[in-house]
């Protein structure tokens, strides 16, 4: 008897594929909806690249989801800049902005982070539970108080008030996913840090921080996509084009008599993802580590 009629002592052979076909059955079925999910999630990417490849007209009213005669027309137009302002200009901006913010918050929230789980203050309690609170306040509801406030301060019309408040442990999120991450740490490498005479800085920089490289890196990758996407900061803060970023950038596509220049804002839409792309790629690899781990490893 050959291994494809075999069957299991006992079973009869129409018995055994009768249970093999609803088997067959719902994996066909969970396959077939996994592509429609795919498709559905894909078809906004499918149709973004399409369009960057189709005149103006076309874009709009169009079915065809790719163009039917492609041209590269919305890309050579990006390096004429937009309003005698070269793109350059915007992703400098976006870039200043970017990593000014990775660095302010890797910097003050593993500083805050450490401070609540390593030193032993008056009212660590009470003030950790008002920075939780903080992730309850819509960011809407402070926008006009810090508003007065940098314009009191003439700080209106510069990066300040977009980067002040990385460098000041503003966000809880990520001073709460560091500190949980150095709780995980064990007790004896602080002991063994206090015999060696180091102090809580000393303790900080040469043995905390290196070992938080996983969640520090995940806080980086946050920051830097949270403040390159950033729209609604710039737009309040900044008024002249030429410290616009991306985001501003993009608006400016469209005039002001309200005529659009869509093709244009879907190609340097595209180009303006890849240096997020290109970050997260570098990093991806810790950013399981930082969110899934809680200490060391084995």
């Amino acid at each position: 008897m050959s291994l494809a009629t075999r069957t299991a002592p006992g079973t009869r052979p129409d018995t055994a594929t009768r249970n093999r076909r609803p088997r067959t059955a719902g994996s066909i079925t969970w396959h077939l909806g996994a592509l429609v999910v795919l498709a559905v999630l894909l078809y906004p990417v499918v149709w973004v690249i399409g369009g960057s490849f189709k005149p103006n007209d076309e874009i709009v009213g169009s079915l065809n989801l790719l163009p039917a005669d492609p041209v590269t027309e919305n890309y050579r137009r990006l390096a004429d800049g937009i309003a005698d302002i070269p793109i350059s200009t915007f992703f400098g901006n976006s870039l200043f902005l970017a990593v000014g913010s990775v660095i302010g918050v890797v910097l003050s929230s593993s500083l805050a982070a450490y401070a609540f789980a390593k030193i032993g203050f008056a009212g660590r309690g009470l003030l950790f539970t008002l920075m939780i609170g903080t992730l309850l306040l819509p960011y809407h509801v402070l926008l006009i108080p810090q508003y007065v406030l940098f314009q009191k301060l003439e700080l209106i019309n510069t990066y300040t008030p977009l980067l002040l408040g990385k460098y000041l442990a503003t966000d809880a999120f990520f001073v709460f996913l560091m500190l949980q991450f150095m709780r995980g740490l064990p007790k004896e490498l602080d002991e063994a840090a206090r015999l060696d005479g180091c102090g809580h800085l000393r303790t900080y920089w040469s043995i905390v921080l290196p070992l938080c490289r996983p969640a520090l890196i995940t806080s980086a990758i946050f920051t830097f996509i949270n403040a390159w996407n950033d729209f609604m900061g710039p737009l309040i803060y900044l008024n002249e084009p030429e410290k616009y970023t991306v985001s501003l950038g993009l608006k400016m596509f469209v005039d002001q008599d309200g005529v659009a220049n869509y093709g244009g804002m879907i190609a340097m839409s595209l180009v303006a993802l890849l240096p997020v792309i290109a970050f997260f790629l570098a990093f991806q690899r810790y950013l399981i580590d930082g969110m899934a781990t809680s200490g060391l490893k084995g």
